[in-house]
């Protein structure tokens, strides 16, 4: 631990963008409680990134376990990213003025003086086209997230000053492969980043279905933005490609070394291990035995070259561990996030020294990213 300590101090003594350019570190969303320094130091992860709902600050900032979890980490000596998420997938956004508008910002007033200065990157925003409603998409959109990032390049002026360690960024875009993505709103959002000289840059969320797509995320962001700003990616994965292949026969060689009926589906046995997980051997037998996955192992691999190739990523996380939401009513239509942890601790068994086994396709690539 005093390792990490002292590595995590001579990286803070860094300019915050320097020390973030092209790091790979940990996402672990909203799961504050699988924050796990002995994980994170066996894969030799240095960034950590949570995201808290805005609403939940009604029951106390202070108290709330993500915003507990980034400061303690920051504490011991590791970079973090902390997102603001803004959940209206049942309503428009309030207008300014309202008493809804003025909650949000009551919200906000509480949690900036218990992150600003203490984590190193603040994320405006989690998923803003996807945490709406699509016709709510719309310059509204806009309006509300520039007068929240306002108040943060404030706040922070007032009371972090012109050295301050946190950097802002705006996001996070989602699947602008798709033409429909592509609006006057979004480019209204990589408007006002590339107009405020407070925000260092943007967020992506590249989750696709292959990696190629991913391109059309840096086409799209890069020239709208101004050459000295980066770009973050709090989340990518593939997890399109593993839903696609959810509903397909199981391989024939799994089923047949370990029982299982031949006609399974991957689904099925995903579920099977949930329900009861699995020896290691079996999980990573199931994986290495599926063509659809196994021949996309070395995926973290390709897609951060890609990131870095552009020379303007500051700093990238993955899923790092499988955790309760992924697996929870596990089903045919269930969305696979549990297939790009690094840790596997819900389909496979605790190793023999009660330690989380991990995901065998991530695990080495990830620890190999760490110093490029």
């Amino acid at each position: 631990m005093r390792r990490i300590l002292a590595m995590g101090a001579a990286m803070l003594s860094l300019p915050a963008a320097a020390a973030a350019q092209g790091a790979l570190g940990a996402n672990f969303n909203e799961h504050f409680e699988d924050v796990s320094y002995r994980e994170l130091e066996q894969a030799q992860a240095k960034w950590i990134r949570l995201f808290v709902p805005m609403p939940q600050l009604d029951r106390g900032a202070a108290e709330h376990g993500a915003v507990k979890a980034i400061l303690d980490a920051g504490d011991h000596g590791y970079n973090t990213i902390f997102t603001l998420k803004w959940p209206y997938s049942d309503r428009d956004f309030p207008k300014a003025g309202s008493a809804e508008f003025q909650r949000e910002l009551v919200r906000l007033d509480a949690l900036l003086p218990l992150v600003m200065g203490k984590v190193d990157i603040l994320v405006i925003g989690n998923e803003p086209y996807f945490e709406t409603r699509e016709k709510d998409r719309d310059l509204d959109l806009n309006a509300f997230y520039e007068v929240m990032a306002a108040r943060v390049i404030a706040y922070r002026k007032a009371h972090c000053g012109a050295n301050c360690k946190t950097r802002l960024y705006m996001g996070a875009l989602n699947r602008l492969d798709l033409k429909k993505n592509i609006t006057p709103s979004t480019e209204r959002w990589l408007a006002y980043v590339k107009a405020t000289p407070e925000i260092e840059g943007v967020n992506i969320h590249p989750h696709v279905p292959k990696i190629e797509l991913s391109k059309a995320f840096l086409d799209y962001i890069l020239p709208r933005m101004r050459p000295q700003q980066t770009f973050i990616v709090t989340e990518f994965s593939l997890v399109g490609w593993w839903q696609q292949n959810l509903q397909k026969p199981v391989a024939p060689a799994f089923a047949d070394k370990y029982g299982a009926p031949r006609d399974a589906q991957n689904w099925q046995i995903i579920k099977a291990a949930l329900e009861t997980p699995f020896p290691k051997q079996q999980w990573d037998d199931f994986l290495r035995m599926s063509p659809w996955f196994e021949g996309r192992k070395h995926y973290l691999a390709n897609q951060m070259k890609m990131f870095r190739d552009t020379g303007r990523l500051a700093v990238a996380t993955y899923g790092f561990k499988q955790g309760s939401s992924m697996s929870n009513n596990f089903g045919p239509d269930k969305t696979p996030w549990l297939l790009n942890s690094v840790y596997a601790g819900r389909t496979i068994k605790p190793n023999p020294d009660g330690t989380t086994a991990f995901n065998y396709a991530w695990i080495d690539d990830f620890r190999r990213l760490q110093t490029k």
